[in-house]
């Protein structure tokens, strides 16, 4: 057993206590819906359970009886005309228990439990929420004195609408109350025991007021003692072949299914690894340990592992601690039992289902991905609409779409150059990218193959226009092709040469050449469209340094490459279009870190930097950054006590450091700091004038101090700011 330790061992017990204490009437409806005697589920939540604790992986997952289980169960009685809670039920349902145990056993041996690796994070958010919402629908209606039901959301609100008729004013104000009351906890007193609490209350509102009197349900009356222990009946099985064991593999796959995604979903939340194989195990030991104590199918919890979760469980000891605990009430305190409001019970186990539905995952999916927002809510449909095993499937077919539409829509871009860096870089990414006079550059991430070449020819074919010479392929992303896509290449490649345009594939492995050669496009290799680098391709096409640009001025791009951009323009890099707000966050952070130091630290800006969520960053982005710093310092209405010309003298003399460095490492970035700078002042200037003129001012009085102090720093502030007359 994973995380037994004396510091956790409390809080299991206290998990384990409640759990068992919830599963009374949990386990209890759903053994009857199974077609069983109520009280088979307390004998069910005993072996079983314990069994389960020692052989599972998952340090936190509750096992037990459990709905849908029981639904199949109770649904192919019907259908065989078995009486529920008949003699002929109670040796049935236990001949089903072992047949679902023993095709757990083969999905054991097969290692069937990989099928997990194949279904994504929406997949299970939309599963777990849609079993939430499922099991809340089947509780509903004992909120308000009513009776649990089965099926499907449609069914299931059939049901409710149906149990209006037994509505008991007392027991929904019991109900909900509970539930209100245990939310509200959870968000403000989070580790108080409030389900305990409100059980006791509830027992003792029976005790004391009689509260079944005004029509509130009570659990019912269950014998004393233990059950016997004995092999289920097998001949059974032989009576009706087909039904019985198709409905164990029903149960099964269910159990599996359900369980694996939930337990591995926790895992995820929490950062443990459960083996997959080992948990089917477990499923099958407990089935097997119910069967032989004529019990039904056990499944995993969602509702109770959500309570246990609450509680702060860390290990199985909570599932040891549950059954010893269910063994004691079976063996003293089933008198106990009659007292605990069935409202009260019901909406302790609906507040745990509201905690355990992933609905925030669907929000944040829906702002970044639509196309995973449509598989959780696909999952979540498949199992609210049509059960847990038709929702996997549509869930699992919806991520295999998934990962098509991705690779037919890759990530792509076009590229240019930025002055006096070395590399290639997205036009739509950084605003300082200069497209090369008559070339098409274009990076493709993803295996071409007959789902997306026409994407990819497309997307070239858009751009050409009748300036073009050259259409070069960074190929980086590209590991394989199939014969669809070396045909279709082999077309555009005719079509542009038809048209005077010299066509290459660059940056690629060697194996790509390989497979054109394979694929019947060896002249691609022979005739040199093939290049190892887009430079190369760029000389082969009579392109060297420095490049000519696209632009009004047709200036060239330096020749002469300093450095590439890992200290230049890195936070565009990282967050692109949301760059300059990045910025003025780190500004206020530096601005508020240099509002709290002593005015003669000499390395206040840099260590200002440093506490920064980022942290240090490239000369072009320090320059930048400076530049917004100053317009949050010099709002003296946040910053009153500030000694601004300290400060400014400290910001100043990092600036010259900064563009000394750029001037010798990319002198072609110092004019584009230029222009920056002038668009960020003229911006301040017509936004905020307070500051701009504070700012200016202070500029002045820093420019006089310094003209005879430091005449070469005086004459870079000047220039920095363009200070003449007409700034007075």
């Amino acid at each position: 057993m994973k995380n037994v330790s004396l510091k956790n061992i409390q809080k299991d017990i206290v998990s384990g206590i409640i759990v068992a204490l919830v599963s009374i009437p949990i386990s209890m409806g759903y053994s009857q819906i199974a077609g069983l005697p109520a009280v088979y589920g307390l004998y069910c939540s005993i072996l079983p359970v314990l069994i389960y604790g020692f052989v599972t992986s998952s340090p936190q997952f509750v096992f037990g009886v459990d709905a849908t289980p029981a639904a199949l169960v109770g649904g192919t009685l019907a259908t065989l005309g078995i009486v529920s809670g008949s003699e002929e039920a109670k040796a049935v349902v236990p001949a089903i228990t072992l047949v679902a145990a023993l095709w757990l056993l083969l999905f054991f041996f097969i290692k069937a439990g990989r099928i997990v690796n194949y279904i994504s994070t929406p997949v299970m958010g939309g599963f777990i929420s849609g079993i939430g919402v499922t099991i809340i629908l089947m509780q509903a209606a004992k909120l308000f004195g009513g009776n649990a039901g089965t099926g499907e959301a449609i069914q299931l609100v059939m049901h409710i609408a149906g149990e209006f008729d037994s509505f008991n004013l007392l027991s929904a104000m019991l109900g909900v109350g509970t539930v209100v009351i245990i939310l509200v906890a959870k968000k403000f007193i989070p580790k108080f025991p409030m389900s305990v609490l409100l059980m006791v209350l509830g027992a003792l509102a029976t005790a004391i007021f009689h509260i079944d009197r005004f029509g509130v349900k009570l659990l019912p009356h269950v014998d004393k003692g233990l059950p016997g222990f004995s092999l289920p009946d097998m001949s059974v099985v032989f009576k009706n072949p087909s039904d019985i064991i198709l409905l164990g593999l029903s149960v099964a796959g269910v159990v599996m299914a359900q369980t694996l995604l939930a337990t591995n979903n926790y895992a995820n939340k929490y950062g443990y690894k459960v083996s997959n194989n080992r948990e089917i195990l477990a499923y099958a030991a407990a089935n097997a340990a119910s069967a032989v104590i004529g019990g039904c199918p056990l499944n995993g919890s969602v509702s109770r592992t959500g309570i246990a979760d609450q509680f702060g469980c860390k290990s199985q000891f909570m599932s040891i601690t549950a059954s010893l605990t269910m063994l004691l009430i079976v063996l003293f305190g089933t008198p106990v039992l009659e007292y605990l409001p069935v409202p009260i019970l019901t909406g302790i186990v609906v507040a745990a289902l509201i905690g355990i539905t992933e609905f925030g995952l669907a929000v944040k999916l829906w702002k970044t991905d639509h196309t995973e927002f449509v598989i959780f809510v696909g999952a979540f449909l498949g199992v609210l609409l049509f059960g847990t095993i038709y929702g996997v499937v549509i869930g699992v077919i919806l991520s295999f779409i998934a990962v098509i539409v991705k690779a037919v829509e890759p990530p792509r871009a076009f590229l240019g150059v930025i002055p006096g860096q070395e590399g290639f870089y997205s036009l739509n990414r950084y605003r300082n990218v200069k497209k090369i006079k008559g070339v098409v550059i274009y990076r493709f991430n993803g295996a071409l193959f007959f789902a997306n070449i026409n994407t990819f020819v497309d997307d070239i074919e858009k751009n050409l226009d009748d300036n073009t010479k050259w259409v070069i392929v960074d190929a980086g992303g590209v590991g394989s092709i199939d014969v669809t896509a070396v045909d279709r290449l082999m077309t555009l490649y005719k079509v542009l040469e038809k048209k005077g345009i010299r066509f290459y594939i660059t940056e690629h492995e060697h194996t790509l050449n390989d497979q054109l050669r394979e694929l019947g496009a060896g002249e691609f290799v022979e005739k040199g469209v093939v290049r190892r680098t887009i430079p190369l391709a760029l000389r082969d096409a009579g392109l060297d340094r420095p490049y000519p640009v696209k632009e009004e001025e047709e200036q060239a791009v330096s020749g002469e490459v300093h450095e590439d951009n890992e200290r230049l323009a890195e936070i565009e890099w990282a967050f692109g279009a949301d760059a300059d707000e990045w910025l003025e966050k780190m500004a206020a952070e530096m601005a508020d870190e240099i509002g709290s130091v002593k005015k003669d630290e000499k390395n206040v800006i840099v260590d200002a930097e440093k506490h920064a969520a980022w942290g240090r960053i490239g000369l072009f982005d320090e320059n930048d950054l400076l530049e917004r710093l100053e317009m949050h310092l010099f709002d003296d209405k946040k910053y009153p006590n500030l000694d601004i010309d300290d400060i400014e003298k400290r910001i100043d003399e990092r600036r010259v450091v900064v563009e000394k460095k750029l001037a010798q490492i990319n002198p072609d970035a110092i004019q584009m700091l230029k222009e920056h700078r002038k668009e960020m002042l003229d911006r301040l200037k017509l936004h905020n004038p307070y500051v701009y003129e504070h700012m200016m001012e202070q500029k002045r009085k820093h420019y006089e101090h310094l003209k005879k102090k430091d005449p070469e720093l005086a004459q870079k502030l000047k220039n920095f700011y363009n200070l003449s007359d007409d700034d007075k």
